[in-house]
């Protein structure tokens, strides 16, 4: 062989010894970034996985990681063996269906997909876990294979589940139910309100509560936190009662020596309402210059403390209370629009308590015996007498549930009534009552006898204390202060 073609054939087998040298090189490269992308799939929470697309949208499972043990109860060699999908024939038939159609559906418009369904282990016990993943595709935009991960979220599902029964069997209970955790009261529209707390529980959206001084805005509130998913803390505040130029620390905290006075780092209203709820009871008394800062950290769910620069999270919910008319704020720019729509998402409205007349017997039942309770040695007045209770009923209460609970506290403590500035003890109210009858429909006639008059007052007494007991002849013969053979006699006497 001539040297020049002994020193190319030389040259191209050193070539390709480089070659073959650098294919291995590259074939090592390769089967170690595979091994370590292998361990971190296998270290997944939950379990990884690969399934091969045929040409009918089939799918069959091609790799699970060490997570399919622990999660379903089979190997990673068992999940792919004899090309039998595993995940499918554990499914529940009833979700199978609607989940191939879901993924199918986000394989043909290129998006990745994610499900939640039920699966059943060897055991017979049943998981709910959350399927999410995506497409790969050809050059063609042929789908080839399914990339995804399934994790279990039985106890997630499960709480949600426990929420929702309660909530339905809260729902279920509400026509006619004359109490809603701690709000009282059976007319049509407190009916309304315990449907819009529900509603709002449901939901994460941030509240506003309309209504007058004393009608039970912080309850309202109070019993959406309850009810809702939320966790976290409820934090009211009451805005008209924090200095303007204490607002911005109030809300946001502040760091040491961020202003004079500031002797220590404190945490804020935000960071203390973090999963929970922000209780604002007076919201129009916040000035233009917080709302922009409280509307920033809505939107973000960031804030910054009085004297730092680095923001922190939190995220909380807000639910807002006030007496005054917030459009009309907006309208003469005391409140700015955007700060208003981002507020009153949900506005639940509490009726002042001379609209619910019909409630107030039963508010009067629970606040006394709260007291009772409260005072089991204190030998008050519990029992107040049928006069006193029609001038109850027939107050217009200007202060609402909370003036009428001052009044029967101060009753069963002095044994009188005090209504802000008038000034009614027993005889009186009897009295009273006694010169109204002809507002309670019955009118003197001529001749007539006073014995007949008090007949026909005490008939009529009778009357509404039963319509207000529900005609339950016992509690209304102990409201009354008769013994039931008594109210027995009488009701017969009157033809009731």
């Amino acid at each position: 062989m001539p040297n020049e073609d002994y020193e190319a054939l030389r040259k191209e087998c050193e070539i390709l010894r480089i070659k073959a040298k650098d294919s291995e090189k590259l074939r090592n490269q390769l089967q170690e970034s595979e091994e370590r992308h292998t361990r971190m799939l296998h270290n997944l929470p939950g379990m990884a996985y690969r399934c091969r697309i045929d040409s009918d949208l089939n799918y069959t499972l091609e790799f699970a990681s060490r997570g399919s043990l622990e999660l379903l109860g089979f190997t990673s060699h068992e999940m792919i063996r004899d090309n039998w999908n595993t995940i499918e024939r554990m499914t529940d038939p009833s979700d199978l269906m609607r989940i191939r159609k879901h993924v199918k559906d986000h394989v043909m418009k290129h998006e990745p997909y994610g499900a939640m369904y039920r699966v059943t282990m060897s055991t017979g016990e049943k998981k709910w876990i959350w399927d999410q993943g995506e497409a790969v595709y050809n050059q063609k935009g042929v789908a080839t294979h399914l990339d995804g991960i399934v994790m279990d979220v039985s106890a997630q599902k499960l709480k949600e589940m426990d929420l929702k029964e309660e909530n339905d069997r809260l729902r279920a209970s509400l026509n006619g139910q004359y109490r809603f955790g701690e709000m009282i009261g059976r007319s049509p529209a407190m009916q309304q309100v315990y449907k819009l707390v529900m509603k709002a529980a449901e939901s994460d959206t941030n509240i506003i509560v309309y209504g007058e001084t004393g009608t039970g805005k912080d309850l309202v509130a109070r019993t959406v936190h309850e009810l809702s998913s939320r966790k976290g803390q409820y934090v009211p505040v009451n805005c008209g009662a924090i200095p303007e130029q204490l607002l911005e620390s109030e809300f946001f905290g502040h760091k040491r020596g961020a202003f004079s006075g500031a002797n220590t780092d404190k945490q804020g209203l935000l960071a203390a309402a973090d999963g929970g709820t922000l209780f604002l009871d007076e919201l129009g008394e916040l000035n233009l210059n917080l709302q922009v800062k409280l509307l920033r950290a809505l939107e973000s769910k960031q804030y910054t403390p009085v004297g730092e620069t680095r923001p922190r999270h939190s995220d909380f919910r807000i639910i807002a209370a006030t007496n005054r008319n917030l459009k009309e704020m907006v309208r003469k720019g005391e409140m700015r629009a955007d700060f208003f729509y981002r507020i009153h998402v949900l506005p639940v409205t509490v009726p002042p308590l001379r609209e619910r007349k019909e409630d107030i017997p039963l508010l009067m039942d629970h606040f006394l015996e709260r007291f009772k309770k409260n005072n089991p040695k204190s030998g008050g007045r519990f029992a107040i007498p049928a006069a006193i209770r029609v001038a109850l009923e027939e107050y217009d209460w200007p202060g609402n549930v909370r003036e009428l609970q001052n009044v029967l506290d101060r009753y069963v403590a002095f044994g009188d009534i005090n209504f802000t500035d008038i000034r009614v003890n027993e005889e009186k109210a009897i009295a009273q009552a006694a010169g109204e009858l002809g507002e309670m429909g019955i009118v003197f006639q001529s001749g007539q006898t006073l014995k007949t008059a008090v007949e026909q007052l005490e008939r009529r007494l009778i009357v509404k204390t039963l319509e207000r007991c529900r005609w339950h002849k016992g509690e209304a013969a102990d409201k009354l202060g008769l013994n039931i053979r008594t109210m027995q006699r009488k009701i017969r006497r009157y033809s009731i």
